[in-house]
């Protein structure tokens, strides 16, 4: 890979991710674990393939979102340039679906507690109250955390680039150390797996800018390490050449997260020492597995297609308004008892009807396009798309 040229093949791979982000959603209603809104009878069969996906589907899109970052960088031009830019295209998105698309979901989450409002009642009065109403106040940006954290990593990584000393070739020649030997399989699951257990039973897991240190010690570090290595590194022979080695770690955390889930399955919370097992193997299926995605995606899928451009620029307003289809349909076609297969492929196409929708007739409207994460039409993309 070079700096200059656009790996075609991350593109592919940050839209499987998001489309398989979908039906992860929707399978979640009928899962084991605690959601939003949950089926009436729930499939312990869901839950080894869910919890294969799970320990690396959000690592992957960081890393994948730190590359898109660098090359918005070096698109930009400065660092002022790039956050003006990255400010644009992440918190006008997440301010309107605040205002437009997360009103419902907390509707129904009060719902689900008891609320007897109706949606426009509490979208007009009770969804604006900061003292929680049935459980929840506000804000609480339901799925867009992901959005919020995105900003927050871009925002920290911008002010490390204004240190001096500091550039974004000097961290991707810092990264381009670990291409000796297998360095870069193991060296960075070694410090992931440290920076976890530090603070796991120290902080709880909770969601938050100020509180997610669990996750930020995670997804930080990756979305850096996307960020070096779009620039002009060396390690993509690295990465070719350890897709094996790699692909037997992922293996081997896979079975150890399904044993573990499996084990201790709904409520029941493991002794400690079982807890940081299956905390490591999380991290090292998360960074084994990303490295083994990224030798597909520049082996079998860097080629563009007609259909690139669009689903690439599609994907960040799918990703806002998902969430909210599922759990609207959810709640109302639930207590109709279909046949859950009959259940799943409907909420699954109504949401991705609605998404899909959403997104065809903002980008067609100027006014729309930023509200929904698409930069205005003047405005030609010719590096990366600007988006989560």
């Amino acid at each position: 890979m070079t700096p200059q040229r656009r790996h075609y093949g991350l593109d592919w791979l940050r839209i499987g991710a998001f489309g398989l982000l979908i039906v992860y959603h929707v399978a979640m209603v009928f899962s084991t674990w605690d959601w939003v809104i949950k089926s009436p009878i729930t499939y312990h069969e869901l839950t080894a393939p869910m919890a294969l996906l799970t320990p690396w589907r959000l690592p992957l899109l960081f890393a994948v979102s730190g590359y898109a970052s660098r090359k918005l960088f070096a698109k930009s031009g400065d660092v002022r340039a790039f956050t003006d830019s990255r400010n644009r295209r992440l918190l006008i998105p997440w301010g309107f679906a605040m205002v437009a698309l997360i009103p419902p979901e907390m509707w129904v989450r009060a719902r689900e507690q008891g609320y007897p409002g109706s949606l426009l009642h509490f979208w007009l009065t009770d969804y604006w109250s900061v003292t929680p109403v049935y459980g929840h106040g506000f804000p609480s940006w339901e799925h867009l955390w992901f959005v919020a954290y995105l900003w927050a990593y871009t925002m920290v990584l911008a002010a490390l680039l204004l240190v001096p000393g500091w550039s974004a070739e000097r961290l991707t020649r810092a990264t381009d150390r670990l291409a000796s030997g297998t360095r870069l399989l193991w060296a960075p699951i070694v410090v992931l797996v440290l920076l976890k257990l530090s603070v796991m039973f120290v902080l709880p897991e909770k969601q938050g800018l100020f509180t997610d240190w669990n996750a930020h010690f995670a997804y930080f570090p990756i979305f850096l390490f996307g960020f070096a290595l779009a620039g002009d590194s060396k390690l993509w022979p690295t990465i070719a050449r350890l897709q094996w080695p790699a692909a037997a770690v992922a293996l081997v955390a896979g079975v150890t997260v399904v044993c573990i889930e499996l084990a201790y399955e709904g409520h029941n919370v493991p002794p400690h020492a079982i807890m940081m097992l299956d905390r490591a193997a999380r991290l090292a299926m998360a960074w084994s597995m990303m490295l083994v995605l990224f030798q597909l995606a520049t082996r079998f899928l860097d080629h563009d297609h007609k259909w690139r451009a669009t689903l690439a620029e599609a994907v960040f307003p799918l990703y806002i308004a998902h969430h909210p289809a599922i759990i609207l349909l959810a709640w109302y076609t639930l207590p109709l008892n279909l046949n859950p297969f009959v259940e799943f492929a409907l909420i699954l196409a109504g949401t991705f009807s609605f998404a899909v929708s959403f997104y065809l007739i903002g980008r067609e409207v100027d006014w729309l396009r930023p509200l929904i994460g698409l930069s205005p039409r003047s405005v030609r993309r010719t590096v990366a798309p600007a988006s989560a």
